[in-house]
């Protein structure tokens, strides 16, 4: 019998994109579990959305650098999604840059949600970036997390429109909400097996 496809959940945060991820599968939208969820964060909100689920839950110290794991911690986080056997790590929220190590253990299986249209306004604060640039259009983008920031190959995009009278915060709470749609569809066609990585080039069979 088949194991099924598993997802670990990496976050720092509220959670909102792993909870929605989690009904999903729980919803037989993702044809797959959620193994295991990891937070840098011991009070993390992601850890009680996960609680309230009944998954796995873990605070795993990130050990001494502000922006990234050290080698201990990115140890720790191996070898604890290795024995939790994920097929595919989802960042959500998580505050951390991923390097070296851990992507070479990972390759091609470590997914990011960026709220905006990569390649534009990459980083931190993508929606401020979109409202003080003047942009019409912004949105969400799915995809692979490769050595540079927000530069892997592309999954999947929504767009959301930038409105009259916008402030960070409203544009910020729709792209949001197209977050939770993107996301969990996009994890959806990675568990199918319908997504190939060609080059620069992601492929929906």
């Amino acid at each position: 019998m088949s194991r099924g496809y598993r997802i670990g959940l990496l976050g720092s945060g509220k959670g909102s994109n792993a909870a929605a991820i989690a009904d999903a599968c729980a919803a037989g939208q993702i044809p797959a579990k959620v193994a295991l969820v990891i937070s840098d964060v011991a009070d993390a909100g992601i850890l009680d959305r996960a609680r309230e689920r009944g998954l796995p839950a873990l605070h795993l110290p990130p050990g001494k650098f502000r922006t990234k794991l050290d080698e201990q911690a990115e140890s720790a986080y191996i070898t604890a999604l290795r024995e939790a056997q994920v097929d595919l790590i989802a960042l959500a929220g998580f505050m951390r840059i991923l390097k070296g190590e851990f992507l070479r253990a990972f390759a091609q299986r470590v997914v990011n949600i960026h709220p905006a249209l990569l390649p534009a306004f990459p980083g931190l604060d993508a929606w401020k970036q979109a409202l003080e640039y003047g942009v019409k259009v912004t949105g969400a983008t799915v995809h692979f997390v490769d050595q540079g920031v927000d530069t892997g190959p592309i999954i999947a995009q929504r767009t959301v429109p930038v409105l009259p009278g916008d402030t960070a915060a409203t544009l910020h709470a729709r792209i949001q909400e197209a977050e939770r749609v993107v996301y969990p569809a996009a994890i959806a066609a990675l568990a199918r097996g319908a997504v190939k990585v060609q080059g620069r080039q992601t492929v929906w069979t």
